[in-house]
């Protein structure tokens, strides 16, 4: 039995890596999925790629606008929205007395704000509808502690685990479930960008930081977006109506809580 059968996903972030994989599984579980992301191009191939239930959708988390016509398109063209995944992000680091007001602002406006205003916009028309709905925030191990050279990203995803919080107990009321996810280390073309980093801050050879991060994982290795998409199908799905303002770990054992 196909777990998501007949609902209407929005995905933000969801042309690649972790998103796209939300994208998949979610058809796979009967789902119409709206991949939304900033890049339309790749969005639109992504979309070929899975399938006729898969639709992409320009999304700006940056911007109102954006996200009020993203929101309006997909509720126009399928009925409505069912489950959201806020999974659009940026990372970022530097050492505390480097750390710019513009890397700030831009983290903060995508990671949080377009978090939350994402989540608002879906949760006026789940509450308009009146048939509830499943919002899910992408959190991450980050937010659960500081790192010396990612304070700032740490920074938003902890705020998104208590946003999640806040959001939750508020949203429950009209019958939508607001959760998180967050992962550990996820291996992906994306973590070339932050083994750079580490490099050029810790003095690594390429590629050393990622092999640490994966070796001190207690599973043994990095994690796949594969990896998440069980828990993301089962926050969308009927098995978690009773389970309210929750951030998941999903990372093969770095944190516990």
């Amino acid at each position: 039995m196909q777990r998501l059968a007949d609902k209407t996903a929005l995905i933000t972030g969801a042309a690649r890596g972790i998103g796209r994989a939300f994208a998949e599984a979610y058809v796979r579980e009967g789902a119409t999925v709206v991949i939304a992301d900033i890049d339309l191009g790749r969005a639109k191939q992504t979309a070929a790629d899975i399938g006729p239930k898969a639709h992409a959708c320009a999304l700006d988390v940056t911007s109102q606008a954006s996200i009020d016509d993203a929101v309006a398109a997909t509720v126009r063209d399928f009925g409505g929205i069912d489950i959201l995944i806020n999974n659009a992000a940026l990372f970022d680091l530097a050492p505390i007395v480097e750390i710019t007001r513009d890397s700030y602002d831009r983290l903060f406006s995508i990671n949080l704000a377009g978090c939350l205003f994402t989540l608002q916009a879906v949760a006026k028309t789940m509450i308009a509808r009146g048939r509830g709905g499943k919002i899910i925030n992408m959190a991450s191990q980050a937010g659960r502690r500081g790192e010396p050279l990612v304070a700032v990203y740490c920074a938003t995803k902890a705020a998104v685990i208590s946003l999640t919080q806040s959001a939750g107990l508020d949203l429950i009321k009209h019958g939508i479930n607001v959760n998180a996810i967050a992962p550990g280390v996820v291996d992906g073309e994306h973590w070339d960008g932050v083994d750079a980093l580490f490099a050029k801050y810790e003095h690594r050879a390429p590629g050393e930081k990622k092999r640490l991060v994966g070796e001190a994982v207690p599973f043994g290795r990095m994690g796949t977006a594969e990896d998440l998409t069980g828990m993301a199908v089962f926050l969308a799905g009927p098995e978690s109506d009773y389970i309210v303002a929750q951030t998941y770990n999903v990372d093969g054992g770095n944190w516990m809580s």
